[in-house]
């Protein structure tokens, strides 16, 4: 078999790419993939198609040169193999994970590697050999920016996803096809091509086939890959719109874009929806609802917790960003929850983050993606505290709308208790006074109502009778709960004010059916000087 039946048709795109990168004479690349494997597949095939066909030589510190063997343990010996081969052309030369070198260009160990590599730029553009580096991260030191130019080699789409399968299970094994080959083809999105094969391998040895029970055990292994990316978390998600009690215009607005990734959708000329900023105080139901929006949408939900995108090494914040958007365009399409984006990126406008620009040069490289994205992946950020987030943030383009979810109104009230009473005691949710309970939490947030039905139902269990026996809460319990708690409003009034404003500013629409909301942003839009076209 050749090398050629080991890789898969696309990646002929790449093999093309680079050609005509070694034809331009480019000097210097820099491939980031976690996978060497493929990537050396890839290179091999480049050499074979090559014209003349030009030779491979890689290097790596524990074996040195793979032809023999020299140079082990010594950069600067691999590097003076490079500068007397000069004379020589159609090389192709690997040098392999030296990221932690180009990490401390400083470093006195570090700066005659540095020089050369940089001297051997100069001298590989008058020849027909490149220096190529590889490596599972982004490292690039001030002195290379000009001259190097970096490519990702991506995670395995669903046609190279395909591919693996059906190369590695032979038909007669294979006990799965139409729907449930998709299915198990999409579960693989995201995994890397060795990730793929184990979980394959794993099949095979246990039960002699590949069948439907192997889609559980691909999301499982999905799970622990992005749990130990350190930044995304891949979430089972069961939330409906069911669960969330008012907010009708986001219901709304959610359930008419329900198609709208769909290859339908694409023809008739939709773009992919963008996302949505969901800002409000803490307990409206921002988490929820972007929970919701996957489950409503049946797209897989990935919650990133921007702060982790932060490392402490110079640079690992910046390849952090590139691996997440990596994982979540090759899962594509899929829901990405950009979790309290105002911890992250809320200290940026005032210019004191006292990170030397890293939040900044973060959260740059964050927007422009969030602009220029292609991949279908719809952004649901969430904050509390949104008037400190950035303009630039709040462009248009970067989200489809921005909802403000205030407290919930009377009615939305009723709902809540509703939504939440109504699994604990189905057979009894007539005996609740939900016109009474609504009407009492004046100012509660859907949060705090969910507590206190809990802090009755303790009420309740902790009062035994005469017989032994725990008596079932009731309507006076929740009240009683309701008399002793201070709702978040009660002390963040102006806060709730202040959100309000910004809201009419922002030209945010209001996630409720909230009528006398709706003309105060629209009277202080009007009142600001803000046209009331970019105000709901």
């Amino acid at each position: 078999m050749n090398s050629e039946s080991l890789i898969p048709h696309h990646h002929q795109t790449i093999i093309n790419e680079l050609n005509l990168m070694l034809r331009a004479r480019y000097p210097l690349l820099y491939i980031v993939s976690a996978e060497e494997e493929p990537v050396d597949r890839v290179l091999t095939i480049l050499a074979q198609q090559s014209e003349p066909e030009r030779i491979i030589l890689s290097w790596d510190i524990v074996r040195g040169w793979h032809d023999n063997g020299t140079a082990k343990g010594s950069p600067i010996s691999a590097l003076e193999r490079i500068k007397k081969e000069a004379n020589q052309e159609n090389i192709i030369y690997i040098l392999r994970d030296i990221h932690s070198i180009l990490r401390s260009p400083n470093d006195k160990s570090n700066v005659p590697i540095i020089r050369e590599i940089k001297n051997l730029t100069k001298d590989l553009k008058h020849s027909r050999n490149c220096l190529i580096l590889i490596s599972h991260t982004l490292e690039i030191p001030p002195e290379f920016q000009e001259e190097v130019t970096v490519i990702d080699f991506p995670l395995p789409n669903i046609e190279e996803i395909d591919f693996l399968i059906n190369q590695l299970v032979i038909p007669e094994k294979l006990k799965i096809e139409g729907l449930g080959k998709e299915q198990l083809i999409k579960a693989c999105q995201g995994l890397s091509r060795a990730r793929i094969c184990r979980i394959l391998a794993k099949a095979l040895a246990e039960k002699q086939e590949v069948n439907e029970t192997d889609i559980e055990k691909v999301l499982e292994e999905k799970k622990q890959a992005i749990r130990q990316t350190g930044i995304l978390e891949f979430y089972s998600n069961h939330e409906s719109l069911k669960n969330v009690g008012g907010l009708q215009n986001l219901k709304q607005w959610v359930r008419m874009r329900k198609d709208a990734f769909t290859e339908e959708a694409r023809r008739y000329g939709i773009p992919n929806p963008k996302g949505v900023l969901l800002a409000g105080i803490q307990g409206t139901g921002k988490s929820l609802s972007a929970k919701t929006i996957a489950y409503e949408w049946r797209l897989p939900l990935l919650r990133l917790d921007a702060g982790r995108l932060f490392g402490g090494i110079v640079g690992e914040s910046e390849n952090k960003v590139r691996q997440m958007i990596k994982i979540v365009e090759a899962i594509s399409p899929c829901v990405l929850w950009m979790d309290e984006i105002d911890k992250a990126f809320g200290n940026i406008s005032s210019g004191i983050d006292g990170d030397s620009g890293t939040s900044r040069r973060v959260f740059g490289s964050l927007i422009t993606w969030m602009q220029e994205k292609t991949a279908p992946v719809f952004i649901v950020a969430t904050a509390n505290n949104v008037q400190i987030l950035p303009a630039e943030l709040l462009r248009k383009g970067r989200f489809d709308e921005i909802f403000f979810l205030n407290l919930p109104t009377e009615i939305e009230r009723k709902e809540i208790f509703k939504v939440h009473l109504q699994p604990l005691r189905p057979a009894r949710l007539r005996d609740f006074n939900l016109n009474l309970l609504a009407k009492r939490t004046n100012n509660f947030s859907g949060a705090e109502i969910e507590q206190v039905i809990i802090d009755g139902m303790h009420l309740a269990f902790g009062t035994i009778d005469s017989n032994g026996n725990r008596r079932d809460f009731t309507t006076e319990d929740i009240l009683r709960a309701i008399d002793d708690t201070v709702p978040l409003a009660a002390i963040a009034r102006e806060k709730i004010e202040d959100l309000k404003q910004w809201a009419a500013q922002a030209g945010a629409r209001t996630a409720s059916v909230d009528n006398q909301l709706t003309f105060e942003l629209k009277k202080y839009s009007l009142d600001q000087g803000i046209s009331p076209l970019e105000v709901d």
